[in-house]
């Protein structure tokens, strides 16, 4: 199925790890910022068709620029205004058998793989991608059900995330859970009710770690698949944290 993603930093990505998935790219017919100038760059050395709103290459390339070439009513992302986008192949999952390879042999034990069990915000799932992928998480394990879809929300919220951290999308998160163990991966499991906290969490041995639902957290039997749970210990008034956020707490204590 095609996606439409407007994050250039999104297509930046699946240009260089799968450009034959790139259908087309469309650029916006007023001033086109940095990002998307490496896009267009990147899209012309890989023969990537491209087309330009508003009349010719050179008119797009005049209009909406503001004092020093920067575009016009920038926002908090100014790669992301103006209509470009790219019709992108969606990326496929892996094997959960891929997923896991060689993950007992792991130099030192290290290794850290995450497990959703429910996560229905795409924006949640779309930084949650963006985290793996900064801190080097091996892969992600995604629910079939009750789950957000890897939408065009979630590839551009990840800025590229979606593209380098593999993915396998499982009907059974327990059976899932079940085959790590067997390949030598401990499922850490992570509640606000938890009675160990996650500095207690030791860092010699690889780790599945598991996220629940953004409202009603993990489901009974998979907290019950779980070798250990924890919890990020709060020191102020708020008692829980986003999914999100959560997810990047863990990942960054346990590869740090």
């Amino acid at each position: 199925m095609l996606i439409s993603i407007r994050n250039p930093h999104s297509v930046e990505a699946v240009l260089r790890t799968r450009p034959k998935d790139v259908q087309r790219i469309q650029l916006a017919g007023r001033g086109i910022h940095a990002s998307w100038e490496r896009v267009e760059s990147l899209a012309k050395e890989l023969k990537i068709p491209l087309s330009f709103g508003g009349g010719s290459e050179k008119d797009f390339r005049s209009i909406g620029r503001g004092p020093k070439g920067n575009p016009k009513n920038s926002n908090d992302d100014p790669g992301r205004q103006g209509g470009s986008h790219a019709m992108v192949q969606e990326k496929t999952g892996v094997p959960l058998e891929e997923l896991f390879q060689g993950a007992a042999s792991r130099k030192n034990g290290h290794g850290l793989w995450l497990a959703l069990d429910q996560i229905q915000d795409p924006h949640n799932l779309g930084a949650i991608f963006r985290s793996a992928a900064f801190f080097g998480v091996q892969g992600i394990i995604l629910t079939q059900e009750r789950s957000a879809p890897l939408s065009n929300a979630v590839y551009d919220v990840a800025s590229g995330g979606v593209e380098y951290v593999p993915f396998v999308v499982q009907p059974n998160l327990k059976q899932a859970l079940d085959y790590a163990k067997k390949a030598g991966v401990w499922v850490l499991g992570t509640s606000e009710h938890a009675s160990d906290t996650l500095n207690t969490v030791g860092k010699d041995r690889p780790w599945l770690v598991v996220l629940g639902n953004e409202e009603t957290g993990l489901r009974r039997l998979t907290e019950e698949s779980c070798d250990v749970l924890c919890r990020i210990p709060a020191s102020g008034s708020i008692g829980s944290l986003n999914v999100a956020v959560s997810a990047g707490i863990l990942i960054s204590t346990l590869t740090g």
